[in-house]
């Protein structure tokens, strides 16, 4: 792996590894936003290249939106004309940090590489999992942790592209301890 590959973020891959907190196919899905990152040059791997890698690689987050449909295609779409230049707005800028409701930590800082956002997803998906007893971060994790955040790149994607939002956290397999950010509080699911 060469130095300008995205590094893990703290807490969430130390000690055990890639493999030993992620399932197979979510590390393939994090190995594959970092290569579109860094491929479409994007200083850092952010919420869309994980949402892009995710649709790309993970049936199960694809069912979510409606399997080989319409609404996935459109997605893809969208996203794919951002590889290309599209989402040329966000090049040379770092997605910043989510809010904070009362009585969080403030967020440790982004590993170099990592949006903010996409750091916290992935903590998030961390916490989701690890609320089922699960031993390994799945797909659905990292999709809840990418809605879970309403002003990520992510979910503008979503919204932009007409898949919509509001409904997709209910849809999830074991949707407790997802949390949704509204303005300045994070309420959960």
């Amino acid at each position: 792996m060469n130095s300008s590959t995205p590094s893990a973020p703290p807490g969430l891959l130390a000690g055990a590894g890639t493999e030993g907190r992620l399932s197979e196919q979510l590390a393939v899905v994090v190995a594959g936003a970092r290569r579109r990152a860094a491929r479409i040059g994007d200083g850092d791997l952010d919420t869309a290249h994980l949402l892009h890698s995710l649709l790309e690689s993970d049936p199960a987050v694809r069912a979510l939106l409606g399997g080989e449909g319409t609404r996935t295609a459109k997605v893809l779409g969208y996203l794919a004309q951002r590889s290309i230049g599209y989402g040329v707005r966000w090049r040379d800028t770092v997605e910043d940090a989510p809010p904070y409701g009362a009585g969080e930590a403030a967020a440790p800082a982004a590993p170099p590489g990592w949006s903010p956002r996409a750091a916290r997803a992935l903590r998030v998906a961390q916490e989701r999992a690890a609320s089922r007893g699960a031993a390994r971060v799945e797909g659905v994790d990292l999709f809840a942790g990418l809605l879970a955040d309403e002003g990520c790149r992510a979910v503008e994607v979503l919204r932009a592209s007409g898949a919509g939002t509001e409904a997709l956290p209910g849809a999830l397999p074991d949707a407790r301890g997802v949390r949704s950010m509204r303005g300045d509080t994070a309420v959960a699911r």
